[in-house]
């Protein structure tokens, strides 16, 4: 089997990482940060053209404020800092999720990164950023009756063309760390055939190595399609 084309990343375990460790959940967060960075550039320089990382879900605004205040901040911050090497490695950064709840200072961050990289065409990492997927596909069918589509005219195709960001492919893989095996609401609908891989580590913890062991993994996959 090939290199996926669409790799979609659940980054789990960042407050289990600080917690072993003695430390508060703003530092598994920053570390995880660091591996983020470390794992994009080696899985795009192994040539997969897609990744979508779980940045914050729905779910997250339950959360601690002053956790939920740190993730917003950590956005900018990482945007701010390496959006540059990104944008100089041809990578598109795209966001995918809910803005109606984010604040201005937040917006436009996202905005100034998705105009910087727009005509980049080497790579493309979407940033789910409250983001679910069920409120993904309920925004899709809003949009359909919006558009006045008739149900008679519905199907896969029309639905998949109403996602957001609908150039991101399906996932053909999706890894989750830190033990737990689910997908917690990411990707329904481009994961419907994914090949899904747990791994036990934290995501703090994933270097360049585990990127190399992903592909490993997915080479050795015998994927089917319900066939």
């Amino acid at each position: 089997m090939d290199l996926p084309v669409h790799v979609g990343f659940i980054m789990d375990g960042n407050r289990r990482w600080a917690k072993q460790r003695g430390l508060p959940s703003i530092m598994g967060h920053k570390k995880g940060q660091e591996a983020l960075r470390e794992v994009l550039h080696e899985i795009y320089a192994r040539g997969v053209k897609y990744v979508s990382v779980y940045a914050f879900s729905t779910e997250n605004w339950s959360r601690e404020t002053t956790e939920v205040g740190y993730l917003m901040k950590q956005v900018i911050k990482g945007l701010e800092k390496h959006m540059d090497e990104f944008h100089d490695a041809g990578v598109k950064v795209v966001f995918l999720g809910r803005r109606d709840a984010l604040n201005e200072t937040v917006l436009e961050a996202i905005e100034r990164a998705e105009a910087k990289t727009a005509g980049n065409g080497q790579a493309m990492l979407g940033i789910c950023f409250n983001y679910g997927g069920q409120a993904e596909l309920v925004d899709a069918y809003k949009k359909l009756v919006q558009q006045g589509i008739s149900a008679d005219d519905i199907d896969e195709d029309i639905i998949a063309r109403y996602l957001y960001t609908p150039e991101i492919p399906p996932c053909d893989l999706v890894v989750r760390t830190s033990g737990e095996q689910r997908l917690s609401n990411f990707m329904l609908w481009r994961s419907a055939y994914s090949e899904l891989l747990f791994l036990e580590k934290n995501w703090p913890d994933m270097t360049k190595q585990d990127v190399t062991d992903i592909l490993e993994e997915y080479k050795r996959r015998n994927r089917r399609f319900g066939g």
